[in-house]
């Protein structure tokens, strides 16, 4: 969770982690930090994601917890949805905390989605005859599949829906054999 949804003027504050296996998800393996953002909170972020000045007054600094999460992710592939979001600030906050930018590859369950529904916005036709666009948003996307609604906003509930979603996807339209490099979309 972020304070914004620009890198350059928005901080972190909040990382969640869910390790899984196409298999089953390992939540008791699952890590959240609260981190204290470098900018202040915005009333907006604060209604979004429900995170206070409060919650984060004696939060530490990404880069107190930085090994520890970063250790989560080693010799796993990262999954996410919209690594536009995800990537942009995670990359900034090395940069700023360590002068590394990231050399791992992350996985985006939003653009298999739109892999998958190349065709999501309709004609002009296809909209007066009432035809909705499909949208490969978290919550939409898992619907598609029969997944349970999770409360957005939640870093470690957002990677949990995250993870949940690429089993799916992978069952419905790929196998467990699939490369990973043809889901690098």
């Amino acid at each position: 969770e972020t304070t914004g949804l620009d890198p350059d003027r928005h901080s972190i504050v909040s990382i969640g982690v869910v390790p899984f296996t196409l298999d089953r998800v390992q939540l008791s393996g699952s890590r959240h930090w609260l981190v204290k953002p470098q900018l202040p909170l915005h009333q907006t972020s604060i209604t979004i994601h429900g995170i206070t000045h409060t919650d984060i007054d004696k939060a530490p600094d990404l880069a107190d917890v930085l090994d520890e999460f970063l250790e989560s992710l080693a010799g796993r592939v990262p999954v996410v949805h919209y690594r536009n979001i995800e990537r942009p600030f995670l990359n900034m906050a090395l940069k700023w905390r360590i002068g590394e930018e990231i050399r791992f590859p992350v996985m985006d369950t939003m653009a298999i989605e739109a892999y998958l529904h190349p065709n999501r916005k309709p004609s002009w036709w296809q909209r007066l005859r009432g035809q909705q666009p499909i949208s490969i948003r978290l919550a939409d996307s898992r619907l598609r599949y029969g997944l349970p609604h999770y409360p957005p906003h939640n870093a470690v509930v957002d990677a949990l829906a995250s993870a949940e979603l690429l089993m799916a996807q992978i069952q419905h339209h790929f196998s467990p054999e699939t490369p990973i490099r043809d889901l690098w979309l």
